[in-house]
Order: C-alpha cells, then sequence, then structure tokens
C-alpha cells in the first residue's frame, strides 16, 4: 500500500509496510522537520521534475561499515601522493550542483531536482547535511554529499571530475570513524570493492536506532 502524506503533518507510516521496489508514500514536502523524520526512520526521497514527491524504506540497504573498508593498493598510492587535498563542508552548494549534473549510466537526467537542491542545502545550514570536497590545487575535482542520522551517514550521491576523486572522499569519510554505517543507497561494483554489503532493513534501523 502506498500512503499518501499530509502537507502539514509530517507523520510517515511504518517503513516495514513499504512495496516490494521500496515505495512508501507520495506527497508531502522537503521541509527540514519532514527529512529529518524520514531519515531517522530509514526513508528518504526519490523522484523526478514529473512526479510527485516518492518516499522509498528498500528492504534491503547497501552499506558500508567503515571498518570493514577495504583500499586498494593503487588507492594507497593516491593517497600518499598528497595530490589531493580533502576538506568537509567548504563547499556544499558546489558538491550537489555537481552531482546533480553528472550523467549517470541506464539514468535519463538526474534526480537532484532544484527543489531537491534547495532543500538540501536548507539541512546543510542547520547542520545535518554534509558535504566532503576533493581538491586538485584549486579545482574541485569530486566529492559527495549525505545526511547524518546520529551514527549513520545517509550518503546521497558523488561526482567525479579527477579518476578516483569520490573514491577518496569515501574513503577519507570512513577514516574519520565518526560514522558507524554509512548507507550507499546504489549498489555498485567499485563500492563493492571497497567493502559495501546489502543487509536487511531491520539490521539497518538498528543501527539509525543506537
Amino acid at each position: 500500500m502506498i500512503f499518501k502524506l499530509d502537507e502539514k503533518d509530517t507523520f510517515f507510516p511504518p517503513p516495514e509496510l513499504a512495496e516490494d521496489d521500496g515505495l512508501l508514500a507520495v506527497g508531502g514536502d522537503l521541509s527540514p522537520q519532514r527529512l529529518i523524520n524520514a531519515y531517522s526512520q530509514g526513508i528518504f526521497p526519490w523522484y523526478s521534475d514529473e512526479t510527485p514527491i516518492l518516499w522509498y524504506s528498500p528492504h534491503e540497504r547497501f552499506v558500508l561499515f567503515p571498518n570493514d573498508l577495504k583500499v586498494s593498493k593503487s588507492m594507497r598510492q593516491v593517497i600518499r601522493s598528497g595530490k589531493f587535498n580533502i576538506t568537509r563542508n567548504r563547499a556544499f552548494p558546489d558538491v550537489i550542483r555537481e552531482c546533480s549534473a553528472t550523467v549517470r549510466k541506464d539514468q535519463d537526467g538526474t534526480w537532484i531536482t532544484q527543489e531537491m537542491q534547495d532543500a538540501y542545502i536548507r539541512l546543510h545550514n542547520l547542520g545535518i547535511a554534509h558535504s566532503v570536497e576533493v581538491w586538485d590545487g584549486n579545482d574541485l575535482a569530486g566529492g559527495l554529499y549525505g545526511v547524518s542520522a546520529g551514527k549513520v551517514f545517509c550518503g546521497e550521491s558523488m561526482f567525479s571530475h579527477a579518476s578516483n576523486a569520490s573514491k577518496l572522499a569515501l574513503i577519507w569519510l570512513c577514516q574519520t570513524q565518526e560514522y558507524h554505517l554509512i548507507d550507499c543507497q546504489i549498489e555498485s561494483e567499485h563500492l563493492t570493492r571497497l567493502g559495501a554489503e546489502m543487509i536487511s532493513r531491520n539490521e539497518y534501523l538498528k543501527f539509525l536506532a543506537t
């Protein structure tokens, strides 16, 4: 059953009631309080300009445990080279804009609409959404952004203008040891090589509750 959200009430139905594809609800808005409520329950928005706001809670989550991070020999060489400088929250609007402009395989257009960008910039200004930037000199070479939900970092998107730049941002985030779990959302081969794996929604929700 797909639930219709009230425009004013930020309540969400239980995540376990989501459809097989993870779709749980439709409607509502992207106010900070609604987004905070969503992420705290393992729910996130994912939609396009052609659809209403769609809210998902997948039955499985593709995640990375920082303690299980696997760094290849070639990536260790990149890190040691000192070619890139890494910062946090220095250029959040730039990172989300670059993520929205990145062309991705098997995706027609972007789900990071202007409405989404504005909403996550508001979360960033509240200290809830964060970015990691990878710099090559003064040029933004790559990065990622996401939402903090306690000890879980809910990764939203990443981009690279230089080889391995987004991967370097994720490795850096893991090595801060600030989070117990990083939600990678979309399964990919290169994230699997870094150690990411599937866990159940129930297990994921347990991490959110800690």
